[in-house]
């Protein structure tokens, strides 16, 4: 419990939003409810490779949460209609660290562009890691519809890279 609470106050005092780990059964989910951009996860490195591989999960531990004044429920409305097209989407992650390419070459086309209908397997991009490029493909058939970062992006782990819509 006292790592956890070092791990919250870590996370206000850097601004970061929001927060997911997960290490053998241990889950930690936290997410603030405030304005202003987060922070970089590269700064946790320090306390990620300072925590406990497992540590036990009391059965009766809360979610963590912090709120601010809740915004009007006008502009609640559509976040919700967005959540539910959100939810029938599958979402292609990244796989590892790295940089972002979405042509296999400078000046080369495109991979996918939005629109463009995929097979399961299908190179979607590459991510360049330790000077190795990484085609990752998808994994499932649908159409493109969101893609979430930019050409030359640095990824994290996990990362949202692609939303298809399923077939």
């Amino acid at each position: 419990m006292k790592q956890l609470k070092e791990l919250i106050e870590f996370l206000r005092e850097n601004k970061i939003g929001e927060f997911d780990m997960e290490r053998g059964d241990l889950k930690v989910r936290v997410k603030f409810a405030q304005e202003g951009a987060p922070a970089s996860l590269a700064s946790l490195a320090p306390f990620l490779a300072a925590a406990p591989a497992t540590a036990p999960v009391p059965a009766s531990l809360p979610a963590v949460q912090a709120s601010t004044p809740a915004a009007p429920a006008p502009a609640a409305a559509p976040a919700s209609v967005a959540q539910s097209e959100d939810a029938s989407l599958h979402v292609v992650k990244s796989p590892i660290v790295g940089t972002f390419y979405e042509s296999p070459s400078p000046g080369a086309s495109a991979f996918v562009k939005i629109g463009d209908q995929v097979e399961q397997g299908q190179v979607l991009c590459i991510i360049e890691a330790m000077k190795l490029m990484n085609e990752i493909e998808s994994d499932a058939a649908g159409e493109v519809v969101k893609r979430f970062v930019e050409n030359g992006q640095p990824v994290e782990y996990g990362q949202p890279l692609f939303a298809l819509k399923p077939r």
